[in-house]
């Protein structure tokens, strides 16, 4: 992973950061804490968490568009508490705590954000707020991603609502498929995002689910979350899915391998999705065998996520964890200190980790 991250002194008015100077090397450095502009809050992190292909994608230079970005600051999942707000933020209060605050401006010339999640302090932008006033618009700053920089309720407990940023991705992602109570899916890859499409699918209400997965842990992680068959990539008894069970409504690549395409396809029902989640990362194209679905069948690629669809995710999800029937502690594996952040990427890179926790 290259040499040990360096760490250096904070006071007041600085902070730590995650910067990956080069691929594959990684620095604690200080770096001046933000301060708030009028829509924006001040938060300070509390937990952190992996997102195990774009993190890693992000530190070896392989993550589309940012491959020529060092140095950056890392880090898109975190949560904390709100220290301080702008006098025209009216949707995040000073002790309360809010998900997917991000720091684009790092304050240090040359550092770049990819998108600064992990660092000390980050900010939240009051989207709602800057809507009401007519200025959300790249002209006075806004970008899209501010859509989903949201309060969280006081009753969410903050190891739950730092898994909201993966959850409310993959529950967003069921509009953009199409996605019905009902249907029948199977899903490639067993990852944090092909598990939680088959534990919010079981809550969704989704038919018969099945998981596509190399690793016994993982497979027996998926049949715990209510997945009815389980294969290992290759399994003869795939191609034969549709003979015990039935043509499929949907077939879901949470990898981001096209050539999965061409292994779903002929799962698929007459009008039956295949669905691709994910960047498929330096692929400037990729072929479809067209004879190897039906007369007619949708092709759904998702490589960035609706954001209104995200953000609205949001409340089912809390719902879900109030009700007891959704909780981080099924998919956090691992725990590191923020400092181990070295460490917690290597034990990503052994296929083992469903999601690795960061505390500040």
């Amino acid at each position: 992973m290259g040499t040990k991250p360096r760490q250096s002194a904070v006071s007041g008015d600085r902070m730590k950061t995650i910067s990956v100077i080069a691929p594959g090397q990684l620095e604690i450095i200080d770096t001046p804490r933000p301060e708030p502009g009028p829509y924006q809050a001040l938060v300070r992190t509390e937990l952190a968490c992996l997102c195990n292909k774009t993190d890693s994608e992000l530190v070896h230079g392989a993550f589309p568009g940012l491959e020529d970005a060092f140095p950056f600051a890392l880090g898109h999942e975190s949560v904390g508490i709100v220290e301080q707000i702008g006098d025209k933020v009216r949707n995040f209060a000073v002790g309360g705590r809010a998900v997917s605050g991000l720091v684009f401006d790092l304050g240090v010339e040359g550092l770049q954000p990819g998108w600064g999640g992990f660092c000390e302090y980050v900010l939240a932008n009051d989207h709602e707020a800057m809507v009401a006033d007519g200025v959300a618009e790249e002209a006075h700053g806004w970008i899209e991603v501010f859509e989903i920089q949201t309060p969280v309720d006081a009753d969410i407990d903050p190891h739950d609502a730092v898994l909201l940023c993966t959850w409310r991705e993959v529950l967003g992602a069921f509009r953009d498929f199409h996605l019905q109570p009902g249907d029948d899916v199977l899903v490639f890859g067993g990852g944090p995002v092909g598990l939680s499409f088959v534990k919010l699918g079981r809550l969704f209400g989704l038919g018969w689910i099945g998981l596509v997965d190399r690793h016994p842990e993982k497979q027996e992680k998926a049949r715990a979350f209510g997945a009815d068959a389980v294969f290992a990539p290759g399994d003869e008894t795939i191609a034969g899915i549709t003979a015990t069970h039935g043509p499929l409504d949907a077939v879901i690549d949470a990898v981001g391998k096209a050539e999965l395409i061409n292994v779903g396809l002929p799962l698929l029902k007459r009008g039956g999705s295949m669905c691709v989640y994910g960047f498929m990362a330096g692929l400037r194209e990729f072929v479809v065998d067209n004879s190897l679905g039906d007369f007619n069948y949708n092709l759904f690629v998702h490589q960035w996520p609706t954001r209104l669809y995200e953000k609205e995710a949001q409340v089912d999800l809390c719902n879900w964890v109030r009700q007891g029937k959704l909780s981080a502690q099924e998919f956090i594996s691992h725990r590191f200190s923020i400092d181990q952040i070295e460490v917690a990427l290597q034990a990503v890179q052994g296929r083992k980790v469903v999601k690795a926790l960061l505390s500040y």
